[in-house]
């Protein structure tokens, strides 16, 4: 995933906590608002409490090669954070891809 369509300023995050609408799922919460933009930008973040930095890495960067599989699909003009959960550990990378797909046709 290019480094454009990601969410970095923790402005934005904080954003989307306060004006964005949630979908939810067991292992994944996936945070969005509109972003006034022609293309999506995405965060991902992985607590602490999933373990060490290396697990936390390995979610991160199936995450984002869900998100980049699914990205030229979805609705353009909004900015996405998906918040990992424990039982999100330990899963395969198609039950992840699935679970992000359902949260997006939501």
């Amino acid at each position: 995933m290019h480094r454009w369509l990601r969410l970095r300023n923790s402005s934005d995050f904080e954003r989307l906590r306060g004006e964005g609408r949630a979908q939810h799922h067991a292992m994944l919460l996936l945070s969005y608002a509109p972003n006034n933009l022609l293309h999506n930008r995405y965060g991902f973040i992985t607590p602490k409490r999933l373990g060490k930095a290396i697990k936390r890495n390995r979610i991160r960067r199936q995450l984002r090669e869900a998100v980049r599989l699914q990205h030229p699909h979805l609705q353009q003009g909004y900015d996405i954070v998906i918040i990992a959960r424990m039982p999100l550990m330990g899963q395969r990378f198609d039950t992840i891809q699935r679970i992000v797909y359902d949260l997006c046709a939501k």
